[in-house]
């Protein structure tokens, strides 16, 4: 999800910027109000972010000399909605194409589009549908984690693919290549942040679960009633 500086034609990275401003511009309001809002909220809003820098500064070797990162956005898109997020993550992807020369300016929008916009979009998708079934909050986020990271991926296979299209097989047979070589191997590093992803709600729900009550991602417990004598 780190499409390097000046890879991507002219044509593709202005319209992959087109395509991500709405959701960018959208999540900016949204982080203003729930700043406004929830002022209480400032400090978790500002620990998703951090998850994200971090996780996504990750490099790992992968295949044919390129290399892999977890994202890290599941975990801001459960607890705060992928608007949110897909400012978040833009942020994230700006400081760290100037600050660690992970992907560039060029491509920021096509960046921001898998990273901070689809797969925030699809691991919240995943959290709402295992809640709906009751899969509860430990399934639900390792699943929204893992989709999180993997649709970032895909989504970056498909905006490769349709820069550099193969000359024999057309865009279909780069879609092939490019998926065989980033989210085929990205599934152990995807399964990975997910079982992250545990851990992080464990302690979460241990330091700060009133917030997560009030954010909608865990229940009230139940009052229990006093025994009578």
């Amino acid at each position: 999800m780190h499409i390097a500086e000046g890879y991507l034609p002219v044509a593709h990275a202005v319209g992959w910027t087109v395509v991500a401003a709405p959701f960018v511009v959208q999540g900016a309001v949204a982080v203003v109000r729930e700043s406004r809002k929830n002022p209480e909220n400032k400090l978790l809003l500002a620990a998703a972010a951090g998850f994200t820098f971090v996780l996504s500064a990750i490099k790992l070797p992968s295949v044919t000399g390129s290399s892999s990162h977890p994202t890290g956005t599941g975990l801001g898109a459960v607890l705060f909605r992928p608007p949110v997020m897909a400012f978040l993550g833009t942020v994230v992807l700006l400081f760290q194409a100037l600050l660690l020369a992970h992907g560039g300016l060029t491509t920021l929008g096509a960046n921001a589009f898998s990273m901070a916009v689809v797969g925030p979009w699809l691991g919240f998708g995943v959290w709402s549908l295992v809640q709906r079934l009751g899969g509860g909050a430990d399934v639900g986020i390792f699943l929204a984690m893992l989709f999180a990271d993997l649709g970032t991926y895909c989504v970056t296979s498909l905006q490769l693919a349709l820069a550099y299209p193969d000359p024999t097989s057309g865009l279909g047979g780069a879609a092939v290549k490019f998926l065989s070589v980033f989210a085929l191997s990205q599934i152990p590093l995807a399964v990975m942040e997910g079982f992250l992803g545990i851990v992080v709600l464990r302690f979460l729900r241990k330091v700060a679960s009133s917030e997560l009550v009030r954010l909608h991602v865990l229940r009230p417990e139940p009052v229990k009633e006093a025994a009578h004598v």
